[in-house]
């Protein structure tokens, strides 16, 4: 039996999942949906028929930021335990812990202390396409780092490497920051499977995981058009003439070999098989 620990890190998972799999839906998925999309892609590891078990599901990230705080653009108090993010946060967590197999690790949140303005803004306004009176309350956003989450991250894989709970690690991440926990894993001989959930990866991680496997549909992936009944067909490679036989003129002719023939047995230059003769003599 081969045990299978899946590591996620939801600070990773959900971006993809809003950019591959809710983008173009009529309306935001639930906390719910996105816990049990996020189970089930981690089962899509697990292959009972090769003799492979779950061991666990464990999920990384941070409790959401609760403070309070005004924003420099309007000067109006925001509460973020009042908002959209929060609450989906914390449901997203209470549904993750309810399913089986599944352990929640938290981080902390660190506060910044300070509002950033955002990559787009930024751009415009360097490019002189806007003006900072034009800023909204929406073009900035507080200031927040994950903390602890690497550390559980790599403690978690030196205990399921140390302990020999399983045979495979398959990471859901694309951070290098991981590469440490999977150096560690391999020389402990853990099969390390990293899926980077389509996204472009460093080359670090590459050189230190034993397999690359994504396994939602790959979006990039064109759908190849049926060719129209019209396409001319595609020619087939020609063998040497001496190791074939073509049909010429819808008659059976063998090519001729090279070097001297028999003058024995020719009719218009091709060579005829011999038939015996039904006439008896004696």
């Amino acid at each position: 039996m081969i045990r299978v620990a899946i590591l996620v890190d939801l600070s990773f998972f959900l971006p993809r999942y809003r950019s591959l799999i809710e983008k173009g839906a009529d309306r935001s998925h639930t906390p719910k949906e996105v816990a049990k999309a996020l189970w089930r892609t981690a089962l899509l590891h697990v292959h009972k028929a090769a003799g492979e078990h779950l061991y666990r599901i464990l999920v990384y990230d941070c409790a959401p930021l609760s403070k309070k705080a005004h924003n420099p653009i309007t000067g109006k108090a925001v509460d973020f335990s009042k908002t959209d993010a929060y609450q989906f946060r914390k449901a997203l967590h209470h549904e993750l812990v309810c399913l089986r197999k599944v352990a929640l690790r938290l981080g902390e949140l660190s506060d910044g202390r300070q509002w950033l303005l955002k990559g787009e803004p930024t751009r415009r306004l360097l490019n002189k396409e806007i003006e900072v009176e034009h800023l909204t309350e929406h073009d900035v956003t507080y200031d927040t780092t994950q903390k602890g989450v690497d550390i559980k991250f790599g403690i978690d894989i030196a205990s399921l490497a140390y302990k020999k709970l399983v045979e495979r690690v398959v990471l859901i991440t694309g951070d290098s920051d991981f590469v440490p926990a999977a150096k560690l894993a391999r020389r402990e001989g853990l099969d390390v499977v990293l899926d980077p959930l389509w996204n472009h990866i460093t080359p670090s991680l590459h050189e230190h995981i034993d397999g690359l496997k994504s396994v939602w549909p790959n979006p990039n992936k064109r759908i190849q058009e049926p060719e129209p009944e019209t396409a001319l067909p595609v020619p087939q490679p020609v063998l040497p003439a001496a190791a074939i036989t073509q049909a010429v003129s819808n008659t059976d002719v063998q090519l001729a070999n090279s070097g001297p023939k028999p003058a024995t047995g020719r009719r218009n230059g091709l060579r005829t098989p011999w038939r015996r003769s039904s006439k008896q003599t004696d």
